[in-house]
């Protein structure tokens, strides 16, 4: 959420990027709004003064004067304005409130302008995508792969995108959970097993809501699936403050995550390139203001390490205006190289929202040079997410034999240095 001084003492600022993101948004209405609410506000407040003032009044008068039983009539008519009025603001308030949740966050000055993906930088590349094995084939067409992954089966069971992971792919999956656990943990995250459902309180304060409510599935009792750990992990600090002292905290979890991910066909989405449950582990960061951007180099350089130990080709994009997102204020993606599809999978964002999350959080840290509470800056990124790692490892690692050799720093993990599909 936007500082509404910002919004009312630079307008511009904000009008600059919702045109950045190429978003649809009526700035002028929510103006509107906010001037009104704002009316309002000032006029209740003025009825109450009036009214404290004349209870002062009427406490000194004779009670029976015709003073005194003017001035009661003269507040019953005040007290009565006064309902009508809150009435009037409660109902503008939400409006106001509501109209504020859809302003997007602003773009830092380095995120490059653009529209569509294909306007995104490549910020960094490393390893070489010919290194990839000769006999590199598209995961899905492997012989023997459904013995590993079974989506088939998972469709009868729940729906298209729901597989199964059997013998060595659950295996290794869970070798990837652990090996991303414990190179974060190394790195001086604390880990953290979170809830996989959270309320719909919790979905608002890092932006999913009100945005993102077709992605997500939602229980009879509104409460959400997860579709990252970055929901229950920033809301841990909720309505709090913290000291200064602390900061950065960070913090990973894994969790299983859940995402409705529709309106999306053909290669881009096959196998393991899009599911709707999937493993991943998230890094979080709360920081102090005059840190976070650096603080944002550092956990791209986190999740990065875990692609470099596995041995696994990569770049990282740095996102354009118009694909950064409705609540990041700079982002990195990760894409590892699949060498059977010959294409990019993304397997990360690393994201700086500044205060725009913690402002709906309400999350603080208490300043030593002021004893003030100020928002935190908050900073997530994924490390890593398991589907596309394991789909580039299947593909890139492809033996003449069939089997999948297994990268150095994964083997005392997954217990073997090859995979074999049958």
């Amino acid at each position: 959420m936007l500082d509404p001084k910002l919004l009312r003492e630079s307008p511009e600022i904000v009008r600059a990027a919702i045109a950045r993101k190429h978003l649809d948004v009526d700035l002028d209405a929510v103006l509107v709004l906010d001037a009104s609410w704002r009316a309002l506000l000032a006029e209740v407040e003025g009825l109450r003064s009036r009214q404290k003032a004349a209870n002062h009044e009427m406490a000194a008068a004779n009670k029976g004067s015709s003073e005194f039983l003017a001035k009661v009539q003269e507040m019953k008519a005040v007290s009565q304005e006064i309902k009508t009025k809150e009435e009037n603001l409660n109902f503008t308030q939400e409006k106001w409130h509501a109209a504020m949740l859809a302003l997007p966050n602003i773009p830092h000055a380095s995120v490059p302008d653009g529209r569509t993906p294909e306007e995104n930088q490549v910020y960094a590349t490393n390893g070489a995508i010919e290194s990839a094995s000769p006999h590199a084939q598209a995961h899905w067409e492997i012989p023997g792969f459904s013995n590993l992954v079974d989506f088939a089966r998972g469709a009868k069971v729940t729906g298209a995108g729901f597989p199964f992971l059997i013998g060595d792919g659950a295996k290794l999956s869970r070798a990837l959970l652990q090996f991303f656990l414990d190179e974060d943990v190394e790195a001086g995250y604390t880990e953290v097993s979170p809830p996989i459902f959270v309320n719909a309180a919790s979905a608002t304060a890092t932006g999913q809501l009100p945005d993102k409510e077709g992605q997500m599935y939602e229980t009879a009792d509104k409460l959400y699936a997860v579709p990252t750990a970055e929901v229950p992990l920033t809301n841990f600090f909720r309505d709090e403050i913290l000291e200064e002292d602390l900061l950065p905290v960070c913090r990973c979890a894994y969790t299983p995550c859940f995402r409705r991910e529709a309106g999306s066909y053909g290669k881009e989405v096959r196998g393991l390139n899009r599911v709707h449950q999937f493993d991943k582990v998230e890094l979080l960061k709360w920081v102090h203001p005059s840190s976070s951007y650096d603080e944002l180099e550092k956990l791209r350089n986190d999740a990065e390490r875990l692609l470099q130990k596995l041995e696994l080709p990569y770049r990282v994009l740095l996102m354009c205006g118009g694909d950064l997102g409705f609540s990041q204020s700079k982002k990195y993606d990760l894409e590892v190289w699949a060498a059977g599809q010959k294409r990019w999978l993304e397997v990360s964002s690393c994201s700086n929202f500044e205060s725009f999350q913690a402002r709906r959080a309400q999350i603080r840290f208490r300043a030593k040079s002021t004893g003030k509470p100020e928002l935190v800056h908050t900073l997530n990124g994924s490390g890593l997410a398991v589907p596309r790692v394991l789909a580039a490892l299947l593909e890139n690692n492809l033996q003449a034999d069939g089997r999948v050799k297994i990268p150095a720093a994964l083997v005392p993990y997954f217990g073997k240095e090859f995979l074999s599909f049958k």
